[in-house]
């Protein structure tokens, strides 16, 4: 084992916490999962262990730039994210009779790309997808203009934060492959065939309100699910109704997968 990326890095938020790549071994029916962009393996860690407690296989990267240090982010695009999951995909198809991907905000789009090219995936879990943020066409106009010249800018708040770990501050052309990715993942949706989940909260400050239904009307799939969790954050994962999002995404494993 090589030394971690991310505990008691200084360059996090909630240092403390484990947020390096982890693989957790189970049964036949296997699970991507990945974390959001700034953020680290920490943001999925409480849903995989749900899913490992009932026997599912879990993999979840940490995405290239991500748990070192922020200029790191500056220096990737968001293809290499795309590559790194379709790595932890591969492994999964290899051992696993039944693969479904899932992922939190930017992990969103990256399920959804994978679905998109990879037909073989049985379905996509969508925690608050960040096809659509609330940042203003402005806000990005000015990012663009910007890059060049300003490595990272502070960000308004951790939208709920108790459990999160990631970067404090947004790098600023890390948040332009983003914005690119999501353009690339809008395209992707007709070629999303697969059942699909779509988690948001109603308190998340991020991802705009819109962002579900444009998946909904987007992707090719028959079989689509939309739920808002009341009292959830952006960290819908970490927020107090994670537990509740677990039994929903695992009654729609097993409902899809019989």
């Amino acid at each position: 084992m090589g030394l971690s990326k991310t505990k008691n890095n200084p360059n996090l938020h909630n240092p403390h916490l484990d947020g390096d790549s982890f693989f957790l071994d189970g049964g036949p029916v296997g699970i991507f999962l990945s974390h959001g962009f700034t953020a680290t393996t920490a943001e999925v860690r409480l849903l995989a262990a749900e899913f490992h407690r009932v026997g599912y296989t879990v993999s979840a990267p940490l995405l290239p730039g991500h748990g070192t240090k922020p200029e790191d982010l500056n220096n990737v695009n968001w293809q290499d994210w795309v590559e790194s999951g379709e790595e932890s995909l591969q492994k999964l198809f290899g051992i696993c009779e039944q693969v479904w991907v899932g992922g939190a905000s930017m992990g969103g789009m990256l399920a959804l790309q994978l679905a998109s090219k990879y037909p073989e995936i049985s379905g996509a879990l969508l925690y608050v997808p960040a096809i659509r943020t609330t940042m203003r066409k402005m806000d990005m106009l000015k990012l663009y203009l910007a890059s060049p010249f300003v490595k990272e800018i502070a960000r308004d708040s951790l939208d709920g934060s108790g459990l999160w770990q990631g970067y404090p501050g947004l790098p600023v052309k890390g948040i332009i492959e983003f914005l690119r990715f999501q353009s690339a993942t809008l395209k992707r949706l007709p070629f999303v065939n697969q059942p699909v989940s779509i988690f948001q909260g109603r308190l998340d400050l991020t991802v705009a309100p819109d962002a579900g239904e444009i998946i909904m009307n987007g992707v090719s799939s028959d079989i689509k699910e939309h739920h808002w969790m009341e009292k959830s954050s952006h960290s819908i994962l970490l927020d107090e109704e994670y537990e509740k999002v677990a039994e929903i995404s695992l009654g729609f494993i097993e409902n899809i997968g019989k």
